[in-house]
């Protein structure tokens, strides 16, 4: 039924790759199949001005593909003069989601910056960029932590996220761009290890989506996080 030949519980193959920008002080290439992106972590010794002499901290994210990630060449979009809606949205999307599992109260008034720069798109590059972008952020933090710059990891729990849609009317996990541009409906959820939800987008294509429907895709990208996460800890030496 799909054209990967994947069950629909399965994921595409993912890795997580540390450390793979010198002067990046966290740094992560990951791989949803053929969905490639590098992920960078710099950390700043000042905040936002609104967050000036509070004594926190702040994590934001940046977004962007490069011009071949895609089968045709999309302009760049400084060329552009301005970032698309698109771009806007998922780096707010990526900042948010670090953010609901980092205590910037405990990172003093510094800030970390992860940008995350798409090397190739099919499909799930947000959901690919959201879970290496926490793996960056935790070795840039861990690195504060190493140097005696932090007491300890602001760090509460780790987050990651995954797609999943209707195809067919039957819900399946981590779509390709096959699917997710032929798909009945799509979803994107960002959870917390814990299970606790950051953000879900849903999205009918088609026609609304069935409460037992959109149950079942939650059911999906729970397990199909619940793997996520376990490669985060391994990697990260946590597991």
């Amino acid at each position: 039924m799909r054209p990967s030949g994947r069950a629909i519980d399965q994921m595409r193959p993912v890795s997580l790759e540390l450390d793979v920008a010198r002067h990046a002080e966290g740094s992560c290439l990951v791989r949803f199949g053929d969905t490639h992106v590098l992920c960078t972590a710099t950390v700043e010794e000042r905040v936002p001005p609104f967050l000036r002499n509070t004594g926190k901290g702040w994590v934001t994210a940046e977004y962007g593909m490069l011009p071949r990630s895609t089968n045709t060449r999309t302009p760049r979009e400084a060329a552009r003069g301005k970032q698309s809606g698109r771009t806007l949205e998922i780096q707010r999307l990526i900042g948010r989601s670090l953010r609901a599992v980092t205590e910037t109260d405990a990172m003093g008034e510094r800030q970390v910056i992860v940008d995350c720069d798409v090397l190739q798109a099919d499909g799930g590059t947000r959901t690919a960029s959201i879970t290496g972008a926490y793996v960056a952020l935790h070795r840039a933090l861990q690195k504060l932590v190493a140097a005696g710059e932090l007491p300890r990891l602001p760090l509460r729990e780790p987050v990651a996220a995954v797609s999943c849609g209707l195809i067919q009317g039957t819900p399946v996990l981590d779509l390709d761009y096959a699917e997710d541009s032929t798909a009945e409906a799509d979803a994107n959820f960002v959870l917390a290890a814990s299970g606790g939800i950051v953000e879900i987008q849903v999205t009918a294509e088609q026609t609304p989506i069935g409460v037992e429907q959109f149950e079942a895709m939650r059911a999906l990208a729970r397990a199909g996080i619940a793997e996520l996460v376990a490669l985060q800890r391994q990697v990260l030496g946590l597991a």
